[in-house]
C-alpha cells in the first residue's frame, strides 16, 4: 500500500510539473506576443489606431466662374439653401419623415425615389441631399416644422446660376447631377452628395478646369464612424475662371431677334476667330437642368420639333445655298475656265437633256457677268460655271475653306457637314457621279451640307483676304490685332477683292437681293450674300399652276433662309452667318436678322477695346 501510494504521489508531482510547464510555455508565448506587440510593433499599431480614429473627407471646392470678353458674369454660383435627411435619425422611419414633409414641401414620385436611392447607397448618419435652391418661405415652413420632421435638415451651400438664362444657354451650357457612369469612372470627387459636373456647352468642355483640385477635412470619428470633432480644412482650389469671348450686348441682340425663330447665328472677328455671338434657336433655361427638370419640363424640351436642346449653329446642317457661289467663282476664277467679265445668258432655266434646271427668277436675268451674277445670285450663271470647272476643283477649293470638316470649336457637339465628291457618291451611296449633282452643288444644294460656323468661317476667309481662322471661345493670351491667326490658304487676293465687291453689290446696290440687310453706322458698311434652299422638291406640276407664296404653305415646308455678311467693308473686321430654318427666304427673314446684328457690332466694336480683367470679378462674386 506504501509502494502504491508513493507511486501514486510521484504521478502526481509529475503531472503538475507537466502542467506547470505547459503554462509557464503558454505565458511566454503571451507574454512574447505581447512584447512583439506592445513594444516591437507599438509604432505600427499607434499608427493604425490614430488612422481609425481619425478620418479624411473630400470637400467640393467652388466651381470655375465664366464671364464675357467684359466680365459680364454668364455662370456663378449663388448661395443655396437646400434640405436635407440623415436617414439614423429618422427614429427608423425614413418614408413616415418623407411623408410628413411632403405635406409642407410637395415632392414628386422621382424625387422620392432618387432619394431612398440615396440612402441606401450612403451610410446612415450621411446627409443626403432632398431638393436645393428652397425659397425664405420653404425654409421657414420646414423650420416651423421641426419637430415633426426627425432627420430633416437645413444646409447651405452654393448653386450654379445662369444670369442670361435662355440667351447663353447653348455656349456655358449646364451642369447636372452626376451619372451612376460617371461616378464608376471618374475621380471619389465625384461620390460626393449634391456634386455637379458639366453636362453641355462651355461647362462640358472645360468640366476638369472649372471643377477645380478637391480639398480635405480632417476629423475624428468613433467607432462607426461619426464625426465627433473637426481637427483641420483645407478648402482645396477653386476652379479656373474663364473669360470667354462674347459679347453680351451683341450675344442679346442675336438672341432677341432670332428668338422667334428656329435657326442660328455666329459672329466672328475675322482675324483671332474669336466668337462674339453665338446664337441657336429655340433655346432653352440652363438653371432648369441644374435644379432637376419635371417630367413634364423634359417632355415639353425633348418631344419639340423645333429641337432646342441641340446646338444648330455647330450641329444643325443645312445646304449652304448660294452662300456657296463664292467658292464656287473662286474654282473657277483658279482654274480659268471663266474671266470677271465672262458673260452667261440666263434665260430662266438651261436645259440638261431631257431635264430643266430652273432660274430663281422664272423671267432670267439676261447676260451677266461675275459681280451682276453674285448681286442677282443667279442661278443658271452658276449652273454653267459649275459645268466648266468640275465637281472636283470645286470640292477641292470648298475643303480649303473648311467645308466637310469640323472648324476645331471649342464646343461639344460639332459636326463635319458633306462636301461631296465622285468617290464619294461612289462608295456611299453605290451611284456615279452625274452632271446634274454638279449642277445642284453649283448653286450650294443636292449634296453639300454646312453647319453655320461653318458659313461664318468661310466668310471670314474671304474678308481676311485668306486666312483660315479657328474659332475659339476662351480668350486667348495673344490678342493682337495686327496679325491673321489662322492658315494663309494662298488664294490670289484680287478673286478675294472681286468676292467683296460683288457681296458690296447685294446688299449696296438698288438691284441687289439683300437691300433690307443695308446699314450705315456712322460711315460704316456690310456687305453679304443671300441663300434660299429648298427642304421639298417643286414638281412641274407646282411651277405650271403658279408657286404658291412661302407663306401659304406649312412652315416644315418652306425654304430655309440664310445670309453671309462682314463689315466694315473698307476695312472688315466681323464676319457673320445666319441661318432661319423654314424662314422662306434669305433676304427676307435672314438678312434683317444679319442687319441688326451687324450694326450692333459696328456700334459696340468689341475688337477695339480692350477687355477687363476677370479677378476682381471672381473675387466679388
Amino acid at each position: 500500500m506504501i509502494t502504491r501510494d508513493g507511486d501514486k504521489g510521484k504521478m502526481l508531482t509529475r503531472r503538475a510539473a507537466m502542467l506547470a510547464g505547459s503554462q509557464l510555455f503558454l505565458s511566454s508565448i503571451l507574454l512574447g506576443r505581447m512584447y512583439y506587440l506592445q513594444v516591437l510593433e507599438s509604432d505600427r499599431y499607434k499608427t493604425l489606431a490614430e488612422e481609425n480614429r481619425i478620418s479624411t473627407r473630400l470637400l467640393a471646392p467652388p466651381r470655375g466662374l465664366i464671364f464675357d470678353r467684359f466680365g459680364q458674369p454668364m455662370a456663378q454660383n449663388n448661395q443655396n439653401f437646400r434640405v436635407l435627411v440623415i436617414s439614423e435619425q429618422t427614429e427608423g422611419n425614413l418614408n413616415a419623415t418623407l411623408d410628413a414633409l411632403n405635406k409642407i414641401l410637395p415632392l414628386t414620385d422621382g424625387e422620392i425615389q432618387r432619394i431612398r436611392k440615396d440612402v441606401r447607397r450612403s451610410r446612415d448618419f450621411t446627409p443626403v441631399t432632398i431638393r436645393e435652391n428652397l425659397t425664405w418661405e420653404q425654409m421657414a415652413a420646414i423650420q416651423l416644422n421641426a419637430p415633426d420632421l426627425p432627420g430633416i435638415i437645413i444646409d447651405e451651400g452654393l448653386s450654379r446660376h445662369y444670369p442670361f438664362n435662355e440667351s447663353a444657354a447653348h455656349i456655358v451650357g449646364y451642369v447636372g447631377a452626376v451619372s451612376e457612369e460617371e461616378i464608376a469612372a471618374g475621380k471619389p470627387l465625384l461620390r460626393l452628395p449634391g456634386f455637379r459636373v458639366g453636362k453641355s456647352g462651355i461647362e462640358l468642355q472645360y468640366n476638369t478646369a472649372l471643377c477645380g483640385k478637391e480639398g480635405a477635412q480632417r476629423v475624428e470619428v468613433n467607432a462607426v464612424g461619426r464625426v465627433i470633432r473637426e481637427i483641420e480644412r483645407d478648402e482645396g482650389v477653386p476652379g479656373t475662371t474663364l473669360p470667354l469671348t462674347i459679347d453680351m450686348r451683341i450675344q442679346e441682340v442675336a438672341y432677341k431677334k432670332m428668338k422667334n425663330e428656329s435657326g442660328a447665328a455666329v459672329l466672328l472677328d475675322i482675324y483671332t476667330g474669336e466668337v462674339l455671338a453665338l446664337v441657336s434657336t429655340p433655346s432653352f433655361d440652363p438653371n432648369k437642368f441644374n435644379r432637376g427638370l419635371t417630367p413634364d419640363e423634359w417632355k415639353e424640351l425633348s418631344s419639340n420639333e423645333r429641337n432646342p436642346l441641340l446646338n444648330k449653329a455647330l450641329g444643325g446642317l443645312y445646304s449652304p445655298g448660294s452662300t456657296f457661289k463664292m467658292i464656287v467663282a473662286l474654282a473657277a476664277l483658279e482654274a480659268g475656265v471663266i474671266r470677271p467679265d465672262t458673260k452667261i445668258f440666263c434665260g430662266g432655266h438651261i436645259m440638261m437633256g431631257a431635264h430643266r434646271f430652273h432660274c430663281w427668277k422664272p423671267a432670267g436675268h439676261g447676260n451677266v457677268d461675275l459681280k451682276e451674277a453674285l448681286m442677282h445670285s443667279c442661278d443658271i450663271y452658276f449652273y454653267e460655271v459649275a459645268r466648266r470647272t468640275g465637281i472636283d476643283k470645286i470640292s477641292a477649293m470648298a475643303k480649303r475653306f473648311g467645308f466637310g470638316m469640323p472648324t476645331g470649336i471649342d464646343l461639344p457637339g460639332e459636326k463635319s457637314g458633306l462636301m461631296p465628291t465622285r468617290r464619294w457618291k461612289e462608295l456611299i451611296l453605290g451611284e456615279q457621279w452625274l452632271q446634274g449633282d454638279t449642277y445642284n452643288t453649283g448653286i450650294g444644294q443636292g449634296y453639300v451640307l454646312a453647319t453655320p460656323i461653318q458659313l461664318a468661317v468661310m466668310t471670314a476667309i474671304l474678308a481676311n483676304d485668306g486666312y483660315k481662322v479657328k474659332p475659339t471661345l476662351v480668350v486667348p493670351d495673344d490678342r493682337s490685332p495686327s496679325e491673321c491667326k489662322g492658315e494663309y490658304l494662298n488664294i490670289p487676293k484680287n478673286y478675294l477683292q472681286m468676292m467683296r465687291d460683288g457681296m458690296f453689290e447685294v446688299v449696296n446696290n438698288p438691284k441687289g437681293t439683300a437691300k433690307t440687310a443695308r446699314l450705315n453706322v456712322d460711315g460704316k458698311m456690310i456687305a453679304g450674300k443671300t441663300g434660299t434652299t429648298q427642304v421639298k422638291r417643286i414638281s412641274m406640276k407646282e411651277r405650271e399652276q403658279g408657286m404658291r407664296r412661302q407663306d401659304e404653305i406649312p412652315w416644315e415646308e418652306r425654304n430655309h433662309a440664310l445670309f453671309v455678311s462682314f463689315g466694315p467693308t473698307d476695312n472688315p473686321r466681323y464676319a457673320l452667318a445666319v441661318v432661319v430654318e423654314h424662314g422662306g427666304g434669305g433676304s427676307t427673314s435672314a438678312a434683317p436678322i444679319a442687319r441688326a446684328i451687324m450694326e450692333a457690332a459696328l456700334k459696340f466694336d468689341p475688337a477695339a477695346k480692350t477687355p477687363k480683367t476677370f479677378k476682381k470679378n471672381a473675387e466679388k462674386l
